[in-house]
């Protein structure tokens, strides 16, 4: 239950999540998994964001994740960027959901965080961590970089970093990151509009000018039911090696 709590906190924001207020702090206090500290700051976030006004939290949330790819919530494209990596990459993955008896639309990109962690939550306790292991490096990643920002999302992400069990230096990290300009700004998009208007990449239907990527449609948001079917399928405990590589 604690990752399907995490991804409804990953994804956009909806009134259905102010409903289930005292649910959502007894589910974090419960959760022996998580220590104390984490406990603490999650819960933190939980009563930060559910007492915001809900036009606010979108527009923040916007700003955050729609803006710029350094906290993009698809994370091949933190692997891979465009290259044509990405594409084999999200169709193994599919083949993996497909092997653990979840389908997925076809509009639906694998690599969208809170659809990973749905998935991950369909999986045996003792395996979860295995899953989540494979994507700590990127949550890592995107925790480092909203500690940076001072932004409380740090804490959602965290949180889904002490659920795979491993240890990681984030320090370093923000080290690595340190010197990393803003791609968020009026500026930065101004740039990336100018430079992929002169090369025509990036996405070829919109003319190469960026589009919101990581705000979900709605068949990805959690708010509302998506098109996803379980079946009685039993997981191969060794399955997700095959997509380790491409992490």
């Amino acid at each position: 239950m604690i990752l399907r709590l995490l991804s409804r906190f990953i994804d956009y924001p909806s009134e259905q999540l102010h409903e289930h207020k005292a649910d959502f702090l007894a589910l974090v206090a419960n959760e022996e998994r998580l220590p104390e500290d984490i406990k603490t700051q999650l819960s933190d976030f939980i009563e930060a964001r559910l007492s915001m006004d809900l036009l606010d939290w979108q527009a923040e949330y916007d700003g955050l994740f729609e803006r710029g790819r350094s906290l993009s919530l698809l994370f091949f494209e933190h692997v891979h960027g465009e290259s044509r990596d990405r594409g084999q990459a999200m169709i193994d993955l599919i083949a993996q959901y497909k092997l653990a008896g979840l389908n997925i639309d076809v509009r639906e990109l694998p690599d969208y965080v809170p659809l990973y962690l749905e998935f991950v939550a369909t999986q045996p306790v003792d395996a979860q961590a295995g899953w989540l292991q494979d994507v700590a490096h990127i949550m890592a990643l995107l925790t480092a970089r909203l500690q940076k920002r001072e932004n409380n999302y740090q804490a959602v992400f965290a949180t889904v970093l002490a659920l795979s069990g491993i240890e990681v230096e984030l320090t370093e990290i923000h080290q690595q990151i340190a010197d990393e300009k803003r791609d968020d700004t009026k500026e930065a998009i101004d740039k990336v509009w100018e430079e992929e208007a002169v090369t025509f990449g990036g996405d070829a239907v919109n003319g190469g000018c960026p589009t919101t990527q990581n705000r979900p449609s709605a068949d990805q948001n959690r708010s509302s039911e998506l098109p996803i079917s379980f079946v009685d399928a039993t997981a191969n405990s060794n399955s997700h090696n095959q997509v380790r590589g491409n992490l």
